[in-house]
C-alpha cells in the first residue's frame, strides 16, 4: 500500500471513530504532516484521494471537511407505500415503536461508550432544548435529543438506518406528545426517564442506558396500547415537514 493510501486509510478510521465529525474542519496539512508523521505532499494526495471518494469536501476560503456521510433526503412522501399504511393501519405506529425500541437502546449503549466530548456537547445542548420546551409541543426537541444519542453511537450503518426512517420515527414522537403529555402522570414520568438516559450516557455506562432507553420506547407504546384499549382512539399528527437533520455543536 503506498504511503498516501496509507494515510487515507488512517483518516477514514479517524472519521469512523469520530476523531474527526460530519462536516467538521479538517486541520491543516501542516497539523496533519506532523500529527501522522509525512510530508505534506502525502497529506495532500491523501485528501485528494479521500476528496475524489466523496469522504471529504473542500470550500474556496474555508479549507477542506469531512462530508456529511449520510443524505439529506425527506423520505416521507405523503404518497409513498409505507406513509399510506401508516397512515390507514394504527398497529404499524406500533411496529415502529418496536424497531425503536431495539436500535435506540442499541446506540444508547454505543454513545455511553464512545459518545467523544464533542458529542456529550450535543447531548446535553439538545437535553436542555429539550427540558425548556412547552412539553405540549416539544416533539421536534424530543426526537433531536434522540437523534443527538444515536449520531454519538459513531455506528455508520445504525446511524444510516435511523436517519433513513427519521421523518417515520418523528411521527412516532409526535404521537407521544399528543397522546401522553396532555396526560401529567405521563409526561412528568416521561420527562424522568429522558433525564436518567442522559444521566447514564453521560456517565458513561453502556448498560444502564441501554436498558433506561429501550425502557423508555417500550413505556410510550404500552401507555398508548392502554389508552387504544380503553376505547380512545389514538391521536396521529399530520405529517409537517421534515424532521432536521443532525445537530449543532
Amino acid at each position: 500500500m503506498a504511503i498516501s493510501q496509507e494515510i487515507s486509510y488512517r483518516l477514514e478510521r479517524l472519521i469512523l471513530d469520530g476523531g474527526l465529525a460530519p462536516e467538521q474542519k479538517i486541520p491543516s496539512e501542516r497539523q496533519l504532516a506532523t500529527r501522522l508523521g509525512v510530508s505534506r505532499a502525502v497529506i495532500r494526495e491523501a485528501l485528494h484521494e479521500l476528496q475524489g471518494r466523496g469522504v471529504i469536501e473542500t470550500r474556496h476560503g474555508k479549507g477542506s471537511f469531512v462530508a456529511s456521510m449520510f443524505p439529506r433526503t425527506d423520505d416521507l412522501d405523503p404518497q409513498s407505500p409505507l406513509m399510506l399504511l401508516f397512515e390507514g393501519h394504527p398497529r404499524t405506529l406500533f411496529d415502529l415503536l418496536e424497531v425503536r425500541e431495539q436500535l435506540e437502546g442499541q446506540a444508547a449503549y454505543l454513545a455511553a461508550k464512545r459518545a467523544t466530548t464533542l458529542d456529550l456537547h450535543r447531548i446535553t445542548k439538545a437535553y436542555t432544548a429539550l427540558e425548556q420546551t412547552d412539553p405540549l409541543t416539544n416533539a421536534r426537541p424530543d426526537h433531536n435529543f434522540h437523534q443527538a444519542i444515536v449520531e454519538a453511537s459513531h455506528n455508520p450503518v445504525l446511524v444510516h438506518v435511523l436517519n433513513g426512517l427519521k421523518n417515520l420515527m418523528l411521527l412516532t414522537v409526535q404521537a407521544s406528545v399528543a397522546n401522553l403529555n396532555p396526560r401529567e402522570e405521563m409526561r412528568n414520568k416521561i420527562s424522568r426517564q429522558h433525564k436518567r438516559i442522559y444521566q447514564a450516557v453521560m456517565a458513561k455506562k453502556p448498560e444502564a442506558a441501554r436498558r433506561i432507553a429501550m425502557s423508555h420506547v417500550r413505556f410510550v407504546s404500552d401507555a398508548m396500547r392502554g389508552i387504544e384499549q380503553q376505547g380512545t382512539a389514538i391521536i396521529r399528527e399530520p405529517f409537517n415537514g421534515p424532521a432536521s437533520i443532525g445537530t449543532s455543536p
